[in-house]
């Protein structure tokens, strides 16, 4: 018995010796031998299967919450042709007589998109997909077609109101919550660009508040990259779980095409615009009758006002308009609305707009360098012709 224990203890402190030599010069050899060795490459591909992915695989559950409310808009106009005349030959006009001028009536189709907003049958769209048009027809995604007439426009904002003639039981956009978006975020816009069909792109919100656009009267417009062509006006910008944040409204192009840039009305100004639509028939806004322009730094120096100098200068003033009652001058420099400074004339267009006609405002400007208080009457802003 003495025998195998000497022999075993003999094997334990060789295996040990062995064991440490290999430790002290070639631990790699034990690594490599373990049970849970595995390559680099293995390793790093089981650790990316076992994190868990935040980023989005498919936004198809936002469309599909969001696609069935975007109808496309066939709007009909009719136009004077007139036909070409016989050529000036003296024997045709020994024949005929001098023919006069004639024309005849011929029907200008076109196209865009819009949103089915309420149950009752109102669709939001762009004023000027329907304007002027002599017969609308609404499309639905699931076949269904309606004609529809228009309930109310709003040229300013560039936004009108439709209602569907008989059909109900419509699906309808679900609405974000007002200033919800922010730079950077994912949206889709869902429209039907040259009558294509129904048509979702991708992109993201590229910046808010643009405005000095010459598009429209008052602009604050969303930018995105989602890519915007001719027939997608009034359709959808929803955000990635598909609310409604915005209608599609303008294209900044040289080619007709999409370039990335994009701007649809934000939802909390067509909401603005669609209730005081539905509740009035038209939008009434706050009105100076004045023309302002913008503090330049030329005009600043002109005026002997700092360089930093903000506020809008009046270069005209309507004679019995509400500015020119209070006692306004050319001149003027209006640098803040109730008590609110303001930058330039986008900013002061937009606060006097927000005010409802009939109310009083008190008007900080600066005239011959020497601020003063001008109160104003408010008056309603005229409306564009239809």
């Amino acid at each position: 018995m003495r025998r195998y224990w000497l022999i075993f203890a003999q094997a334990v402190t060789v295996c040990l010796g062995i064991l440490f030599v290999v430790t002290t010069l070639r631990p790699d050899l034990l690594r490599l031998a373990g049970p849970s060795a595995a390559p680099p490459a293995v390793a790093a591909a089981s650790r990316l299967a076992a994190a868990p992915s935040t980023a989005p695989v498919s936004y198809a559950d936002g469309v599909a919450r969001a696609a069935p409310s975007v109808v496309n808009v066939f709007t009909t106009k009719h136009v004077n042709v007139p036909l070409v005349p016989l050529p000036d030959d003296p024997v045709l006009r020994q024949l005929f007589g001098q023919l006069p001028g004639v024309s005849r009536r011929q029907a200008s189709t076109s196209l865009g998109s819009g949103v089915i907003v309420s149950q009752d049958g109102h669709v939001l769209t762009n004023y000027h997909v329907v304007q002027a048009a002599d017969a609308i027809e609404v499309a639905l995604s699931d076949g269904r077609r309606d004609t529809a007439k228009v309930v109310g426009a709003d040229p300013d904002t560039d936004l009108a109101v439709l209602k569907l003639a008989t059909l109900r039981t419509l699906p309808t956009a679900p609405l974000a919550d007002d200033r919800s978006l922010r730079v950077g975020d994912v949206v889709l816009a869902i429209g039907n660009p040259f009558g294509v069909g129904q048509t979702t792109t991708q992109g993201i919100v590229s910046a808010l508040g643009r405005n000095g656009l010459g598009l429209n009267t008052f602009e604050n417009f969303i930018q995105t990259d989602a890519a915007i062509n001719p027939g997608n006006s009034g359709g959808a910008l929803v955000d990635a779980h598909g609310n409604l944040v915005g209608i599609n409204t303008a294209i900044y192009s040289q080619s007709g095409g999409s370039l990335g840039i994009g701007f649809a009305t934000p939802i909390e100004i067509a909401r603005k615009v669609m209730d005081e639509i539905l509740r009035t028939g038209g939008v009434k806004r706050g009105w100076l009758g004045v023309e302002p322009q913008d503090v330049t730094p030329e005009l600043a120096r002109a005026f002997g006002l700092g360089k930093d100098a903000k506020g809008a200068i009046i270069a005209g003033v309507m004679r019995d308009g509400p500015a020119g009652r209070a006692g306004l001058r050319v001149g003027d420099i209006v640098q803040s609305v109730n008590g609110k400074r303001m930058g330039d004339t986008a900013q002061l267009l937009s606060e006097v707009a927000q005010l409802p006609p009939g109310q009083r405002a008190t008007l900080g400007i600066l005239r011959a360098g020497k601020p003063q208080d001008v109160t104003v009457v408010i008056g309603t802003r005229p409306g564009k012709p239809r």
